[in-house]
């Protein structure tokens, strides 16, 4: 018996899966670099979301056709590649449709039928997002972020689709046993005649070929999700689990400040005691870097789909400003991978490069574009927080730096100085009644 088509798919799976798991790790090691977050409150609420929002995808059908393609790409991948089991188990064992003699041969036909015209939907949809980008042009996907990689990347994932479909429909046209059971060939039965006149030698080798090319594409697919935004595959389910709980327009308090007005608060405090926690370095305000966000927002960085709709829903974008909550996340998730690859060249340890997320990736310009609205958080179908990325940003600018517009610097001093946002004097307030 020749083993040497096994060992080789053992090799293949196994540099194929190691790949794979080494990019995982360094992925979860990229996210650890965030600040830590506390996100273990009100699991039921959290389990839900995701049920609903990444497997139900219950927010991505607010835009019916994107919403329904989506729908049908995302249920028909997953389960057409259940197949890839019988791949695997066939290519270590040297069996052919290991599925035929565990499964009776209805069962067998119903799924593979399934699988067949979820392989075809998949595919009418993938050509229909393709025209939306391509042909028809949608203007969110022409934004000025989304040039070069960002583009090249959403086609070649379509066509990376196209051609897994294609051949697993191939793979089953040409196999001359599995036509004969006359069971779960619903849509390969039309393809067949395409290679009448072949003899039987050459069918086998087209459908050999094809079973090859379609589970080594399945693992370099795989392994393109790190380096692409197709990684919300995999990452909208976490990402859904710890999104944001609290109320939209609920921003968060730094514990130092908060204690240090509760302090000036309080009548019976001694203005000259010493701080508790004297001795500890004072914690930095907002993010100038990666390092400064939390964990949750770099997770929410990699899930990004760069769909879009963050940015066609921002009222600063529409008015043509140049602040794009999609670039944002893809700004962080560029500059979080140039930290990781500095930590890999200096063995595990980074090295300051004199670059930050700050003025490097994301100009002052677009952070005080955004009017904390909340529009692209709500509009994001797997729970993505750009506003929360802008706000620490801006909080370094003013509690860091002091860099704060003049504008609002001058409605500050009105406020410490007279109470009110206004130049006017609360004396003066009123005089308006006497004009």
């Amino acid at each position: 018996m020749n083993y040497l088509p096994n060992v080789l798919f053992a090799i293949i799976l196994i540099v194929g899966i190691g790949y794979f798991t080494k990019n995982v790790k360094k992925l979860i090691r990229n996210i650890k670099l965030g600040q830590d977050v506390d996100v273990s409150d009100n699991k039921s609420q959290r389990w839900k979301n995701m049920t609903m929002i990444a497997l139900g995808q219950s927010k991505m059908v607010r835009r019916p056709i994107a919403g329904f393609l989506h729908v049908v790409v995302y249920v028909g991948f997953i389960i057409i590649n259940i197949e890839v089991l019988e791949i695997i188990i066939d290519g270590l064992i040297g069996t052919h449709r290991i599925g035929l003699k565990v499964l009776p041969t209805s069962v067998y036909g119903f799924l593979i039928g399934a699988f067949e015209v979820l392989a075809i939907l998949v595919f009418i949809s993938v050509t229909i997002f393709w025209i939306r980008r391509n042909i028809i042009k949608l203007a969110r996907f022409w934004k000025s972020e989304m040039t070069s990689w960002p583009k090249n990347d959403g086609n070649f994932i379509l066509y990376f689709e196209m051609v897994l479909m294609t051949l697993f429909l191939i793979m089953n046209a040409t196999d001359v046993h599995f036509q004969e059971l006359n069971s779960g060939n619903i849509i390969s039965q039309f393809i067949a005649p395409w290679f009448s006149g072949l003899s039987e030698a050459t069918l086998h080798g087209i459908e050999r070929a094809a079973w090859w090319l379609h589970i080594v594409g399945i693992l370099v697919f795989l392994n393109y999700l790190y380096f692409s935004k197709h990684l919300h595959i995999l990452l909208a389910f976490p990402n859904t689990y710890y999104g944001k709980l609290t109320p939209q327009g609920q921003f968060n308090n730094l514990e130092a400040v908060t204690k240090e007005v509760k302090m000036m608060m309080d009548p019976d405090a001694d203005p000259y005691a010493v701080p508790e926690d004297e001795g500890e370095a004072p914690a930095k305000f907002g993010a100038s870097d990666v390092q400064d966000l939390n964990w949750v927002q770099l997770l929410n960085a990699y899930t990004c789909t760069e769909c879009g709709r963050c940015t066609s829903e921002c009222p600063a974008n529409q008015t043509g400003k140049k602040l794009s909550p999609r670039k944002i996340m893809m700004d962080t998730r560029d500059r979080l991978e140039e930290v990781g690859k500095n930590i890999d060249a200096n063995n595990g340890e980074f090295k300051d490069d004199e670059k930050q997320l700050l003025d490097n990736y994301i100009t002052r310009e677009e952070l005080w574009a955004c009017t904390s609205c909340n529009a692209c958080v709500e509009a994001c179908p797997v729970s993505i927080d750009p506003l929360s990325i802008i706000l620490d940003m801006r909080r370094y600018l003013v509690m860091e730096q002091s860099a704060a517009p003049v504008e609002l610097n001058n409605m500050m001093t009105n406020i410490e100085n007279n109470g009110a946002p206004w130049p006017y004097n609360q004396m003066d307030r009123l005089n308006w009644k006497n004009e």
